[in-house]
């Protein structure tokens, strides 16, 4: 296995370290040079790039969230003239401004190059074929799977999502022995392979390669006895780079090496902020260290994790995502977020602007139901119409399918008059 490795994965810890240091200077640098959002608050702050002399220093160097990303929507980030970039990304944008992140050609070169050692971490090999069904456009997850997968040197089939039907098809008659998808979405394919009389254990995968979403050991035993393959978990966000920041390793199973290359993480305490020592569990933080377009420094990914020593490589391990410290909903591979709901249900007629999601399992799969309660005098009609209305929406504007059902007014429980908008009942 060593002869597979790169010329990063050689190095020794002190050797990463040294590495780690010399890129986060200079991306301090870049970042306070070129991005004014940088370097007003590293001014605010009393801090120089300079003064970051250790590893340990990065702690006293400010945060960067979601909402400042959109504050200067769209290219307000960018640390490079806007003839330099070669490719954008943006999120759906439908809590508002998208996100937007930018990659110059070495960005997309080095985008290709840490997908290409996921997929080899995962036991990809020149000369495979990967099925991609992951979205493509905007979203960064088929495109940064897609070209990963091409720099491997393997063939790339880009089935891109839905058409679940077509997708078995392509399956059995390409016999691809990658596939890369959402673990939920796998599960839909599972079932189209049973409804066709053909027995999943039968195809040519050989590794799942799974991300966008977070997925349970029981799901992993699940699709690897199902599928007779091996499942593996890849990370990554497009505000730090896209898939491919961390990857499981075939060997091990034992949670995701992070690229420390290429990025490096934190974990930090999601209400105080202060750094944690490996092993607690706290908030994901990011730093990129070889961006060029977009730098970001200390990312807060909002995921809950912990760091942990390398075992197949050198790189520290973060374990599964065990959730969010915010209140995002991850619906079968969609983000889904309380205040979209909200927006749909504020213009459909004859229901208040009161309302809650019920999160539930139905068999293996995550479902969310939308309870709304109705506005006084709504008759039975005009009650349904709003439901549909409002499930057509969810649909047609996030991308996810809803159960929703209208109440009476004044029902939804309520705390200090306020209604609990998340009820996760599927641990029940």
């Amino acid at each position: 296995m060593t002869d597979l490795l790169d010329a990063a994965e050689r190095l020794g810890r002190e050797e990463l370290e040294a590495l780690q240091l010399e890129r986060l200077r200079s991306t301090l640098r870049h970042a306070y040079d070129n991005v004014a959002f940088y370097r007003e608050a590293f001014d605010k702050a009393g801090l120089r790039p300079e003064d970051c002399r250790t590893l340990a220093d990065l702690a006293r160097f400010p945060f960067t969230t979601k909402a400042d990303l959109r504050d200067h929507y769209p290219f307000g980030m960018f640390a490079v003239d806007e003839s330099q970039v070669r490719r954008i990304h943006a999120s759906s944008g439908t809590t508002g401004r998208p996100t937007v992140v930018g990659y110059t050609q070495r960005d997309l070169d080095t985008w290709a190059d840490v997908v290409a050692r996921s997929l080899r971490a995962a036991g990809a090999r020149p000369g495979h074929k990967v099925h991609v069904a992951y979205g493509y456009g905007l979203f960064t997850g088929g495109l940064g799977a897609h070209y990963g997968a091409e720099r491997l040197g393997c063939t790339v089939i880009p089935a891109s999502g839905g058409m679940t039907a077509r997708q078995v098809q392509l399956i059995n008659d390409f016999r691809p022995e990658i596939i890369m998808v959402t673990p939920s979405y796998m599960l839909t394919l599972l079932d189209e392979f049973e409804r066709q009389g053909v027995d999943p254990r039968s195809t040519s995968l050989k590794v799942g390669v799974f991300g966008a979403e977070p997925w349970t050991q029981e799901m992993r035993r699940e699709i690897e006895e199902r599928f007779a393959i091996d499942a593996v978990d890849i990370y990554g966000l497009s505000e730090v780079m896209g898939p491919g920041v961390a990857q499981e390793c075939l060997e091990t199973k034992d949670g995701l090496h992070i690229w420390e290359d290429h990025f490096y993480p934190e974990i930090v305490d999601p209400f105080t902020g202060e750094v944690l020592p490996d092993g607690e569990e706290g908030e994901l933080v990011f730093t990129s260290l070889t961006k060029e377009a977009m730098p970001v420094i200390r990312y807060r990914t909002r995921d809950l994790t912990r760091l942990l020593p390398g075992t197949a490589r050198v790189f520290r391990r973060m374990e599964k995502i065990t959730g969010r410290s915010d209140d995002m909903v991850i619906l079968r591979g969609v983000n889904l977020f309380p205040t979209q709901i909200e927006e749909i249900v504020l213009r459909t007629p004859h229901i208040a602007p009161h309302f809650q999601l019920r999160l539930t399992k139905e068999g293996r799969l995550d479902a969310l139901t939308v309870l709304a309660e109705a506005r006084p005098g709504a008759t039975a009609d005009q009650r349904a119409a709003a439901a549909q209305c409002v499930a057509a929406a969810v649909k047609d504007g996030i991308g996810v399918s809803v159960a929703v059902e209208v109440v009476e007014p004044e029902t939804l429980e309520r705390s200090v008059g306020k209604i609990k908008r998340i009820v996760d009942l599927r641990n029940a």
